[in-house]
């Protein structure tokens, strides 16, 4: 329950400050998790993005503002945060499908998003095998990409980088140079709020880089959850994970990368693990 606490208490912040700048890092300490996990956990159950939700609130109060009253539309933009008349309008209308003029009329039906609530759901239909183990720091070399603090925004980029360097041969280079466990190629994301966030395509090795990137993955304590299947099955056994596991698991994130291992690369049948840095809740 302190879990979905903690994802309440988050939600009421967001209420508190949606005339206000909105502190993603913030939430992820108030759900004592980074601010990449926390939008993780919240898309996955609310099945929608974050900065989604954010604007469905901001819009379905804008519009009570305007609704019938003498409110000026460029003083309600400014109030929730859209310094630009033009930006509001395209917010506006992409949550009630009509311009904010549109709100001087009475009679006119909008589109109305209450805050969303958290509670806990029992499933359990269908089981979860997974494995607890600590590991040692490693190196890992490989190429990576930028994250976005909106992961959103990064769906696109991480396929397209996996494409880039299956086309160029940088992949093959990759399995050739792998010689230390995890025995796979790993897709890592870096995400905590100490360093800066990127998603590597790499491979656990001793041998010389060259041009390739290093990155060190810190010792940590991991929950492994292996898989198999398409690229889709991998986001659902992610999703079963946070929303499934994770809230009665009595461990919470810990403060290491999230790690995909593709045991076998192929896109139709992979077999892969999903590795969670976790850390045991205190009583």
């Amino acid at each position: 329950m302190e879990w979905i606490e903690r994802l309440n208490s988050a939600i009421d912040y967001i209420e508190e400050n949606l005339t206000e700048s909105i502190d993603y890092e913030q939430l992820g300490r108030i759900a004592c998790c980074s601010s990449y996990h926390f939008q993780r956990m919240f898309s996955y159950m609310a099945g929608m993005p974050l900065s989604e939700y954010i604007r469905k609130r901001k819009m379905s109060l804008a519009a009570v503002d305007l609704q019938g009253g003498n409110a000026k539309i460029i003083d309600v933009a400014e109030k929730y945060g859209y310094h630009s008349p033009t930006a509001f309008n395209r917010a506006f209308q992409s949550i009630h499908g009509m311009a904010p003029s549109a709100m001087k009329t009475e009679g006119v039906s909008v589109k109305s998003f209450p805050p969303i609530t958290f509670k806990i759901t029992i499933k359990g239909v269908d089981e979860m095998n997974y494995r607890i183990e600590t590991k040692e720091a490693f190196r890992i070399i490989g190429v990576s990409v930028p994250l976005e603090k909106e992961i959103e925004k990064n769906f696109a980029v991480i396929p397209s980088k996996w494409q880039e360097i299956a086309m160029n041969g940088t992949l093959q280079k990759l399995t050739q140079m792998m010689d230390r466990e995890p025995m796979g190629v790993l897709g890592v994301s870096t995400c905590n709020e100490t360093e800066p966030w990127r998603y590597y395509i790499a491979v656990s090795s001793s041998k010389e880089r060259g041009e390739l990137e290093e990155y060190i993955v810190p010792p940590a304590v991991w929950a492994i959850f292996p898989g198999t299947g398409t690229n889709q099955s991998i986001q659902e056994l992610e999703k079963r994970i946070v929303t499934e596991w994770l809230p009665t698991s009595g461990y919470e994130y810990g403060s290491a990368p999230d790690i995909e291992v593709y045991l076998n690369p192929d896109p139709q049948n992979a077999q892969y693990e999903v590795w969670i840095p976790v850390t045991k809740k205190q009583p």
